[in-house]
């Protein structure tokens, strides 16, 4: 499918990205933070026809701007500059993982601009979000031979020290780990990552979760959760911000990890009629 570029204006530079297809508008968001957009592309294809689709590299990366700040307020902004320069006044927002958590914060501050949210295998909203459930999970799941590397490997990026490739290094010793079967899981993309926005927006996440999660209820626009049951992100990450938004619904894909579109494909296109068609 042929794709046009799209930029958004941001102090400091712009954001990049792309937009593709006809039909109803849906922007997505990647995961992370930091990392690259491109897998998502998987997304796309699991959508297919019938949406306009877009999306852009968060800020941190090339071919975006590089520098923060680093912060949910600065990403929740860049969100609204993308759907500005798409030209859509209104608009449904899919989000995977931190990107899925993020999409919770854009319901709140961008309700106007949106048709609906889609969080698919979110870092949650309640307590710590899951973070130390999956945390936990993901070590439990690696070779014992290599857990110790990715922890010190993972916990430097936290800290914001470390290079990009030692980031990636970690990445790719835990990778099997996101799916429902390790021998089973695919080879790792290509990935690329900003320390920087992974520390400093991990920094931003903690400090906003309890004001996140008392802001649940006051959701109004429509909202859905796809959640890989097999996934190392607990499903209450899902189920438990759910029950919180009015109207709200989880739905819990059997047989998949955190990336439910490579594991049962036509999750996300159902999910998202479902949110379309209500």
């Amino acid at each position: 499918m042929t794709r046009r570029d799209v930029h958004a204006p941001v102090d400091g530079g712009k954001l990049v990205g792309w937009v593709q297809g006809s039909g109803t508008p849906v922007l997505l968001l990647h995961g992370g933070p930091g990392l690259n957009y491109d897998y998502l592309d998987g997304v796309a294809d699991d959508i297919g026809g019938g949406y306009e689709l877009a999306s852009y590299q968060q800020r941190g990366l090339r071919p975006s701007v590089e520098s923060g700040p680093f912060d949910i307020a600065t990403h929740v902004d860049d969100v609204r500059r993308v759907l500005d320069a798409l030209g859509w006044d209104r608009a449904y927002v899919l989000g995977h993982s931190w990107g899925g958590h993020l999409a919770m914060h854009v319901a709140l501050a961008l309700a106007p601009r949106l048709q609906g949210v889609l969080v698919v295998d979110p870092l949650g909203a309640v307590g710590d979000g899951g973070e130390k459930e999956f945390e936990a999970e993901m070590m439990a799941r690696t070779p014992a031979d290599v857990r110790a590397l990715a922890e010190e490997l993972d916990a430097r990026a936290q800290r914001g020290e470390g290079t990009e490739d030692d980031a990636i290094e970690g990445m790719r010793l835990v990778w099997p780990a996101y799916f429902a079967q390790w021998d089973a899981a695919p080879a790792m993309p290509p990935l690329r990552i900003s320390v920087p926005c992974y520390a400093e927006t991990f920094d931003s996440i903690h400090r906003e979760l309890p004001a996140l999660a008392s802001a649940l209820p006051s959701i109004r626009v429509p909202v859905g959760f796809v959640a890989g049951a097999s996934s190392p992100m607990p499903t209450t990450s899902s189920t438990e911000a759910a029950a919180l938004i009015p109207g709200a619904w989880a739905d819990i894909v059997n047989g998949a990890g955190h990336f439910p579109w490579i594991e049962s494909p036509g999750c996300i296109r159902s999910a998202l009629d479902r949110l379309a068609g209500g």
